[in-house]
């Protein structure tokens, strides 16, 4: 047999060798699990599948290494957002096919995106994860999105685009982890009342700290001041924060208040409105925007506010811009923060505290401290001092 035949002989066994080994791999493969086309597409089409349907997260849909690959892309993207604002969309987009769109409401497996106007009931591909981010979840309302729509109403979410801001809050079985409430907003909207439930100036410094730390601007929205006895009582209460320059709208859905003014505000801006519950941020928008059908309730017997928006959902308003309305959150969280950098968040506070004998003073009980000084003078208020110490102690 000459050399040449040899290597023909040599080739002809090596194939049939690996013909023989896909047979024996294809007759070992065990069917694959999951629901049927028929079952996923059907319950796409019920209104209420946003609340019920979880598609499976482990399936592979995209070729090895791809998901590798788009995390590199995402994180080179972040790097840049900072210098490049909106660079970073466009370079993800490119890399992948649909069309673009906004997160508008999720649930635990399906969201609806608003893609050029049409609303799409959109499941997640598969190999999207939340590992790694340090979030439990991998879409949130306000999130860019591309999506391959399926031009029935639906599509699937190919990728998330790199978020500007996102406001989060410790998740409820991993404290470790945060879970998004809303991405990309411009400003954060502190809704509190002025009775019913009443006022609750700790929460509004923890929401301004969360506005600090997400890099939004913040604004704060005293609703039922038609219940305080004296508008000038409502205003020295509130006097420390508009001396720092907080924009304040005192407000009553019931009176038409303030109205004017929040509508102004809410234009042309992504704005999360955050509050208790029962403090009327139904209410307010509805009196923005007549017809927008929100859900709203009055408060319980026990005076504190009874949850009506149950999920996260942005609405587009007549007039531009969004708003978030979240669910009412009795305690917000700030997880993560060291007690060493909350000074910062207090500008009056950390204006003075380098007059303090000790540079690592807490303001709480070492001597010579020029923050306590100054609160018995009246330049720095004794309420936002008070809600100071609360939560440094309460930080671990």
């Amino acid at each position: 047999m000459s050399t040449r035949e040899e290597k023909r002989w040599q080739h002809y066994q090596a194939d049939k060798a690996m013909r023989v080994a896909r047979k024996e791999i294809k007759r070992n493969r065990k069917p694959k699990g999951g629901r049927s086309k028929e079952d996923i597409t059907g319950r796409l089409d019920d209104p209420n599948a946003l609340d019920e349907l979880e598609f499976p997260q482990t399936e592979r849909v995209m070729p090895r290494g791809e998901r590798e690959r788009r995390r590199a892309v995402m994180t080179a993207a972040l790097a840049k957002l900072d210098q490049e604002k909106g660079a970073s969309d466009g370079s993800l987009a490119e890399e992948t096919a649909g069309r673009r769109g906004v997160v508008v409401e999720v649930s635990s497996s399906l969201c609806r995106v608003d893609a050029g106007g049409q609303t799409l009931m959109c499941g997640l591909r598969g190999s999207l994860s939340a590992q790694e981010t340090g979030f439990t979840n991998v879409v949130a309302v306000g999130d860019r999105v591309m999506v391959s729509p399926d031009g029935a109403g639906r599509g699937i979410v190919e990728a998330v685009l790199p978020r500007q801001s996102v406001l989060a809050r410790p998740d409820v079985f991993a404290s470790h982890l945060q879970q998004v409430i809303v991405a990309n907003a411009d400003q954060l909207l502190i809704v509190a009342s002025w009775r019913e439930p009443a006022l609750w100036l700790e929460l509004i410094d923890r929401y301004l700290i969360a506005a600090g730390r997400h890099h939004l601007s913040p604004g704060i929205c005293v609703n039922k001041i038609d219940l305080a006895n004296s508008a000038a009582i409502c205003r020295e209460t509130l006097a420390p924060y508009i001396g720092l320059g907080h924009r304040v709208i005192f407000a009553s859905a019931l009176t038409g208040e303030g109205v004017v003014e929040l509508r102004e505000l809410l234009r042309d801006q992504t704005t999360v409105l955050a509050g208790l519950s029962g403090v009327g941020k139904s209410l307010l928008l509805a009196a923005v925007q007549p017809g927008l059908n929100l859900r709203t309730s009055h408060v319980s017997d026990s005076g504190e506010g009874r949850h009506t928006t149950t999920q996260v959902t942005m609405l587009k308003l007549d007039g531009g811009g969004f708003v978030v309305d979240t669910p009412g959150i009795r305690e917000f969280g700030v997880s993560g923060l060291r007690k060493s950098d909350l000074a910062r968040f207090y500008p009056e506070i950390a204006a003075v505290a380098g007059d303090c004998r000790f540079g690592n003073c807490s303001h709480i009980t070492e001597p010579d401290c020029a923050v306590r000084a100054a609160v018995r003078q009246g330049s720095v208020s004794e309420a936002r001092y008070h809600n100071y110490q609360k939560i440094y102690v309460a930080l671990s």
